[in-house]
């Protein structure tokens, strides 16, 4: 029987790495019908092979900074391990890759290639694992000093904070450090439109991202004997949530409407294990209206050309989120309980500054050290020109 729950923990999560997996072909295309058609090639070329720097520095250093664990052993040594520790492995790597995969759609573009890939090395290297070596491994006394304070420790069961408030949180800086796409923002004061290329495509990348989301949460039970019906459903509530709200607020743009479930699902992971569904439904509601409100807010009064809103739709529905399963976690609101609002602002607030000031100084040093941004003349024939030589309909469009 112990080898057959070995056997079942084993299979149970790689089926999740797996689905989370397919969530990056969903961050691709997502990002490819964003983005004019000029850039959807880089798009699609940045997804893969920031999430192969990822595997490779997550496997020698990010993995053994969070939890201790090294694979730089013999295969044999490896083998004995039954198999579980390094589907373990696969399955949170998807999580550290997904950060990288967040910032790109904010800093599309115009962002250099290069620079970037050695941001993505530190990040999921050093600054990603260190935060969830915390949260998730009890390192560095965090959740013991969070819980003498507040009574509880920080929950945050799939990543509100984590993962997604950390990924928005790392990319605000590099959008400002950036700067706004050329012509953008007039000297007039007028806004010129850069409207989404594909929607399609758009719609495709926001259901295949839904779909794996369920991979994201309900695997984040790592072992079989601990899934949970309650995480699935609450999963499928948020998401609705923030759908028919995006609906509502976004005036049936679709851009609006295929990020709102997106937005609801952000929210939901941290308390997707506590909350009653009708909290969940909530949770992703009130998460469609802060993207929607704070989309606009970025794009049109703040001039922050946060290209795929990922500031508002990982930054800020990450940290409501994890504020949230304090609130709709509690007993009081019909959820499980064993759950503080004080220890979730604690921990979500520690998230936000740690992100926010790493992502400040990496892409600071960068933009020092070798420039974040394609010149002007490659911004305006497009990254896919001046950076892969081929462009999205090939017909023409070729460099050489």
């Amino acid at each position: 029987m112990e080898a057959l729950k070995q056997g079942s923990d084993a299979l149970f999560i790689l089926l999740g790495g797996i689905m989370v997996l397919a969530m990056h072909a969903g961050f691709a295309f997502l990002e490819l019908g964003t983005v004019r058609k000029k850039n959807q090639v880089n798009a699609l070329v940045k997804i893969l092979v920031d999430f192969s720097v990822s595997t490779v520095v997550y496997f020698l250093v990010g993995y053994s900074v969070a939890y201790g664990t090294t694979f730089l052993v013999g295969a044999e040594e490896l083998a004995q391990r039954n198999g579980y520790e390094l589907v373990k492995f696969f399955f949170l790597l998807t999580f550290a890759a997904a950060i990288p995969a967040i910032i790109s759609g904010g800093i599309a573009e115009r962002a250099k290639f290069w620079p970037q890939l050695i941001a993505t090395a530190v990040i999921v290297g050093l600054v990603y694992p260190l935060f969830e070596g915390a949260v998730w491994n009890q390192q560095f006394g965090f959740q013991s000093w969070i819980k003498v304070q507040t009574g509880q420790e920080f929950h945050d069961f799939a990543g509100s904070v984590v993962v997604h408030a950390v990924g928005g949180w790392l990319a605000l800086p590099a959008v400002i450090l950036l700067g706004a796409r050329a012509n953008r923002y007039r000297k007039d004061g007028s806004i010129s439109a850069h409207p989404p290329s594909n929607i399609p495509f758009l719609a495709l990348g926001a259901w295949i991202l839904t779909v794996g989301w369920f991979g994201f949460n309900v695997m984040s039970a790592q072992t079989i004997d601990k899934i949970s019906g309650l995480v699935a459903v609450n999963s499928l509530m948020a998401m609705v949530g923030g759908t028919l709200v995006a609906l509502a607020l976004g005036k049936n743009d679709p851009g609006f409407i295929h990020n709102g479930p997106l937005a609801g699902l952000v929210a939901v992971c941290a308390g997707s294990d506590l909350m009653h569904p009708l909290g969940a439904l909530v949770v992703g509601g009130v998460a469609g209206a802060i993207f929607v409100v704070m989309f606009t807010l970025t794009q049109n009064k703040w001039k922050i050309d946060d290209v795929l809103g990922v500031w508002p739709l990982h930054g800020l529905c990450g940290t409501w989120g994890g504020l949230a399963a304090g609130i709709f976690g509690s007993k009081l609101l019909g959820g499980l309980g064993g759950v503080s609002f004080w220890a979730q602002l604690a921990g979500t607030g520690a998230g936000v500054l740690w992100a926010a000031a790493s992502g400040l100084v990496m892409y600071a040093a960068l933009k020092l050290a070798m420039g974040l941004r394609l010149s002007p003349e490659e911004e305006y024939e497009g990254a896919d020109l001046s950076i892969h030589r081929i462009g999205a309909t090939p017909d023409r469009e070729v460099h050489w």
